[in-house]
């Protein structure tokens, strides 16, 4: 199937990512870690801009934009250059913004992701290193602000801002580059995406193949589907009025999931570049071998090896390595010697999605234990034992308990506060498996107090037998073998 993309959408993004991990700022000494900080303690003259400093840069923070132009399969610049970007705005003190303009670093890349119609190539066009901004914090909503607020402790941090091809031609493809993008650079282990402001993004789209307009800073994946949806169904709306697209920058205001028109869009000779003058021209080349054997088996690469060791399926190979730590936590499992097909059900399929429905995002992994938080609220915290998974695989694959009590012990250790082991939970709850005469007993039971539903199934209807079914496994409190109990019943009343 081929995607005639019948509105003429075309998205383009730019993402700015914080080197997060790195332990110095990118022009001087300042530390990175001011997330949990008060405002404005992480600073000093170079990153406030004061007049007479001179900045240093950051070698590690150019090795970590190189590993990612590799890992994008981009072009390596021989020689690279800083310029001066000069705007006026409160976030800037020093009136220009130190980055790279016709030098960038990387060029030339590509990231391969699931399309509207199979795999598809997203060009990368450029990605340039550059110092962040501060942060303004407005008082009520940016329309209506009392006030704003200035925090310079991000001033300074290192950036890498990634620019690509207008390849994206959906919302929802938008959205799966992101993932893929955020999902290299944590193998590459560059930027811990947890962070505030770790990734930014600009999004461009226009519609019919026309003018294009620019969404400013949105700061989560599922934000940016949502501007691009509004932001199209918009521009649709414009031009089927008679109305003309603009040029122009507009605002994404989450809470009301509308675009607010904010100015024109600059041009490149809006920002007067020059070359900076206190940073000399850099010579690369001669990195590039040493970086690259540094780099870590990519997500597409995992997920093939994955697929060949484990004889695990795509779908599983994909959410496994959908996270690094994620990845890391499975090949612990398997480790132990328990089966690896049904170890990648447990923890792709019932693990992962337990987590994605409480909202719980993968923060660390020590090799024995691996730790998540709840996306908006850091404060909710808890782990999972690999032992603990390797318990519960091995029971369920000896039979000892169901595959709907295997979810509940899952389900107990995630929302729970003390530490407990599956065995524990299982025997607090006493959810081993019903023995054979039990679950015997209670279809017998089932089909003597369910007359109506057995003539109904009898009859030809179906859905009569997972309603006895469920009524075995009220019995049984959810210890029988739901499929067990299904051929039982078949039997009984089929012979």
């Amino acid at each position: 199937m081929v995607y005639e993309n019948p509105d003429g959408i075309r998205i383009g993004l730019e993402i700015h990512i914080q080197l997060n991990k790195l332990k110095t700022k990118m022009f001087c000494g300042c530390s990175t870690d001011y997330h949990n900080a008060a405002p404005n303690t992480h600073t000093c003259p170079v990153c406030l801009g004061l007049p007479g400093t001179l900045p240093v840069l950051n070698k590690k923070a150019v090795e970590a934009a190189i590993k990612v132009g590799l890992a994008l399969e981009g072009e390596i610049a021989e020689e690279t250059q800083f310029h001066r970007k000069n705007y006026f705005y409160p976030d800037l003190p020093k009136g220009f913004q130190v980055t790279q303009y016709d030098f960038p670093i990387v060029s030339k890349g590509k990231v391969v992701i699931e399309g509207e119609d199979g795999e598809h190539v997203v060009g990368i066009t450029r990605a340039h290193m550059e110092e962040d901004p501060g942060k303004l914090v407005h008082i009520g909503s940016i329309e209506k602000s009392k006030g704003v607020l200035i925090d310079y402790n991000r001033s300074g941090m290192p950036l890498i801002e990634t620019v690509t091809e207008p390849d994206m031609r959906s919302p929802k493809e938008a959205r799966r580059f992101l993932d893929k993008f955020r999902n290299i650079l944590e193998y590459l282990d560059v930027f811990d995406g947890n962070l505030e402001g770790a990734m930014r993004v600009d999004a461009n789209v226009s519609v019919y193949w026309g003018t294009r307009v620019e969404i400013k800073n949105i700061s989560s994946h599922k934000g940016v589907e949502r501007a691009l949806l509004y932001e199209i169904m918009r521009q649709k709306n414009v031009i089927r009025r008679g109305g003309k697209i603009m040029l122009e920058t507009r605002h994404f205001d989450e809470g009301r999931g509308v675009t607010i028109s904010m100015r024109t869009k600059e041009e490149a000779e809006d920002y007067r570049y020059f070359r900076e003058p206190d940073l000399m021209p850099m010579r690369v080349t001669g990195w590039i071998p040493a970086i690259k054997e540094t780099l870590p088996e990519l997500p597409d690469a995992k997920r093939a090896r994955f697929m060949e060791q484990y004889g695990i399926t795509d779908m599983h190979a994909r959410s496994l390595t959908s996270k690094i730590m994620l990845a890391d936590f499975y090949e612990s499992v398997c480790a132990t010697g328990v089966d690896p097909k049904t170890a990648a059900t447990w923890t792709a399929d019932v693990f992962l999605g337990e987590l994605n429905y409480r909202d719980l995002a993968i923060s660390s992994y020590d090799g024995k234990t691996i730790g998540f938080i709840h996306a908006k609220d850091p404060g909710i915290e808890n782990s999972f034992k690999v032992l603990d998974m390797v318990e519960l695989v091995t029971l369920f694959a000896e039979g000892k308990v169901s595959d709907r009590a295997a979810v509940e012990v899952i389900r107990t250790i995630l929302d729970g506060t003390e530490e407990k082991t599956p065995s524990q939970i299982i025997e607090e709850k006493g959810l081993f498996k019903a023995e054979d005469d039990m679950v015997t007993r209670a279809v017998a039971e089932t089909i003597a107090e369910n007359a109506a539903a057995v003539q109904d199934y009898l009859g030809g209807a179906e859905k009569s037998l997972n309603f006895l079914v469920g009524q075995v496994m009220k019995k049984t409190k959810g210890t029988a073998d739901a499929k067990t109990a299904r051929e039982l019943i078949e039997k009984e009343l089929k012979g």
